[in-house]
């Protein structure tokens, strides 16, 4: 990064820091409303700026915590989310998964953790592990549709924030508090540790350390590898090399990882605000599972990823209780974040650097009436650069500005919420002489805004309509990629001429509840003007900007065109019966998304119809549930791909309480795709190499002291 960069930013975070002034009072345990780590009833969103009760909220919205999460938690993002609606995951293996939402992907889905970003470059590639680790997580919030437009334009897919505690919110009553979590996994013989401890220090600062550490071996498939068509074409070479791939079953090859990390943090908390901050250091040393070449003449890769991250986060909230503001909130952090691809001979290959800073203030208003909301600015600078034999993008730095405000009017039985972001953006790439690539400079000006309103018909019913317009910069990926990428197979070439990606989009939403049942339902069109994607194109294009040098990979373009998505999303729950201390209830979730580039033909790795129903036995100290999800096969594709079958899971999981007045520790165990099925995501590339896992059995303990 620039010293002008780092300094303007350095500046930035402390001026924020130095507005706040010193805090007083007390905060005990006495004066939380809550027991400690109860930091948020289960269906209040944070992540909505203004926290609202889930149902509240004029877009679709999950929350994932407590027994789900830990029931749910797998190695990644995607993975431990793929049951939500709307929500499926990359699975570029079992170690590199991020979430889709509403089949969107890479640069129009934020992963934030708190607030604020992962600062990683996992939407520069499906190989790139998101650097946030679930097993941190409190709680996980997903925002689809509008309401995630405050946290940036490229968020128009929706938001994932991971909520922890590593800047502590609140002071424990005891003299330490320990939260632990140890997880075994069958598939692939994933064993899973992490620990956090926190602790007061007089009646106002409160110290925190966590850690982890988590070692897998090659994920258990249960079956064959490549799918059927690719095994047919490797049965018929005349080569044995390849004519054996077409037995390859079960271990999936080179996809064992080692991860550890360890964090610490610590607050100041009192009534008069708090003020805390944390660092943490991540590694991860992964494996990417092969793409096999059918063709004797090409060898496939087996490379390793070991990614490294350094990251420092700030945060602070300060009460005003005044007629026009009730509070002032500030979040910021810094990263360092590097990555090396490691060849078989274990040589790196290339190395990716990614320095990122994010700072964001938020000013929340008084209520007054009915009448509240919050206004706030965000600052995002990203300096990225690439060496080694698979650079595929010049060194880049992106700037950007924005400014936010979100405003609601409640009138009893209608509310009212509009919303709007200007951000200003700066993207420019530094002339390079091995990809031929000259010196571009580039800027934006972007205008996005949301306007809806709910109504409730009826006592527990309500239906809600959303109208968005937005406006999404193309990042320097998109602009600027012109080389060879081995995690995509492509020779990627991007257009420094590209405009802004615009869309509309209309949002129905209809949520109700009754005695012994819950249901919500939401429908979305969006039309996109300028929509960025890659297709296919003859050879000669990328050798042209190639210096007529030969193409490791097919050429792949980035374009612009108009496209439409439109798709729903049906969640609800039902009572069904009581049986002594224990409910009977069934859940259910449906999801699909139709996506296509205007002229063209259908978007690329788009999720195809899913259904998951469950029924639970629930008491007070145990639970017992079973599930069902079925994906229909995805037959509506782009010219790149190829079909994905469909296929059953079925689920069971057991949790215990043990000890009576702990609810916070748990014991679980459970078995997934219990009888061993072949899957395959439609939304992932690497589908037609690396299947999903097959029978896993889980035992989770999840220990808070």
């Amino acid at each position: 990064m620039s010293s002008s960069t780092l300094l303007r930013a350095g500046c930035a975070m402390s001026a924020l820091c130095y507005a706040f002034p010193a805090f007083s009072q007390d905060v005990t345990a006495d004066t939380a409303p809550q027991a400690y780590h109860d930091q948020q009833r289960a269906d209040i969103v944070v992540t909505a700026i203004i926290p609202r009760r889930q149902g509240d909220i004029l877009s679709g919205t999950s929350v994932v915590s407590g027994e789900e999460l830990t029931r749910d938690l797998r190695p990644t993002i995607g993975d431990t989310l793929a049951h939500q609606p709307g929500v499926s995951a990359t699975s570029f293996g079992p170690n590199a998964s991020r979430p889709v939402l509403r089949g969107f992907q890479g640069e129009r889905v934020r992963i934030l953790t708190d607030g604020i970003g992962s600062f990683d470059v996992s939407n520069t590639s499906v190989d790139h592990a998101v650097a946030i680790n679930p097993l941190t997580a409190d709680r996980i919030e997903v925002l689809r549709g509008p309401a995630a437009l405050l946290y940036g334009s490229s968020a128009i897919g929706g938001v994932v924030n991971v909520i922890d505690s590593r800047i502590p919110r609140r002071v424990p009553d005891e003299p330490i508090h320990v939260d632990g979590i140890a997880t075994y996994g069958s598939a692939a013989n994933e064993r899973t540790g992490s620990g956090e401890i926190e602790a007061p220090i007089g009646d106002k600062f409160v110290v925190h350390f966590d850690g982890s550490y988590s070692k897998s071996g090659d994920l258990d498939t249960g079956n064959y590898i490549l799918t059927p068509a690719l095994r047919a074409q490797a049965a018929a070479s005349s080569d044995p090399a390849i004519a054996a791939l077409a037995n390859l079953r079960g271990k999936l090859p080179n996809s064992a990882a080692r991860t550890w990390e360890v964090a610490g943090g610590a607050a100041l908390i009192t009534d008069g605000g708090n003020l805390g901050f944390s660092v943490a250091h991540t590694d991860n040393f992964y494996g990417v599972p092969v793409r096999y070449s059918l063709d004797p003449d090409s060898e496939a890769e087996k490379v390793r990823l070991h990614m490294k991250q350094d990251r420092a986060d700030l945060r602070a909230e300060l009460p005003v209780n005044g007629g026009l503001l009730e509070s002032i909130r500030l979040r910021a952090g810094f990263a360092d974040y590097r990555h090396q691809e490691i060849e078989a001979s274990g040589a790196v290959g290339t190395t990716f650097y990614n320095q990122s800073m994010e700072s964001r203030l938020e000013l929340v208003q008084a209520k007054r009436g009915g009448w509240d909301g919050a206004i706030g600015a965000q600052y995002f600078v990203r300096n990225f650069h690439v060496d080694g034999e698979e650079k595929f993008l010049p060194r880049n730095e992106t700037e950007q500005l924005g400014v936010f405000t979100l405003q609601s009017l409640d009138l009893g039985s209608t509310r009212i919420e509009l919303g709007g972001r200007y951000e200003h953006t700066k993207v420019g790439a530094d002339a390079d002489e091995t990809l031929l690539n000259p010196a571009y400079h580039r800027s934006f000006d972007a205008l996005s805004g949301s306007l809806g309103f709910s109504h409730e018909i009826v006592p527990g019913w309500r239906v809600g309509l959303n109208l968005s317009r937005t406006e999404r910069a193309p990042s320097a990926e998109e602009l600027f990629a012109r080389g060879n990428h081995a995690g995509t197979q492509a020779f990627e070439l991007g257009n420094p001429a590209f405009g802004l990606e615009k869309s509309w989009g209309i949002e129905g939403t209809l949520r109700g509840q009754g005695s012994g049942y819950t249901i919500s339902l939401s429908a979305y069109h969006n039309w996109f003007d300028g929509y960025i994607y890659d297709s296919l194109t003859d050879d000669a294009v990328c050798m042209a900007v190639n210096g007529g040098r030969p193409l490791d990979f097919p050429c792949y373009q980035n374009l612009q065109a108009n496209a439409r998505y439109l798709g729903f999303e049906a969640e609800g729950t039902l009572k069904l019966g009581q049986i002594g201390g224990y409910a009977i209830t069934m859940d259910g979730v449906a999801d699909y998304v139709r996506a296509t580039i205007v002229g063209t033909g259908p978007a690329p790795r788009i999720p195809p119809l899913r259904l998951l129903g469950g029924v639970e036995l629930q008491g007070d100290r145990m639970s017992l549930r079973g599930e069902v999800e079925h994906s229909f096969a995805q037959n509506r594709i782009s010219d790149t791909e190829t079909p994905t079958d469909g296929f059953t899971l079925v689920n069971a999981s057991l949790s215990v309480k043990p000890f009576k007045g702990n609810d916070r520790t748990t014991i679980s165990l459970s078995a997934n795709n219990i009888f061993d099925v072949e899957a395959r995501r439609a939304a992932s590339f690497l589908k037609d190499y690396a299947p999903l896992a097959g029978r896993d059995i889980r035992v989770t303990m999840r220990l808070s002291i």
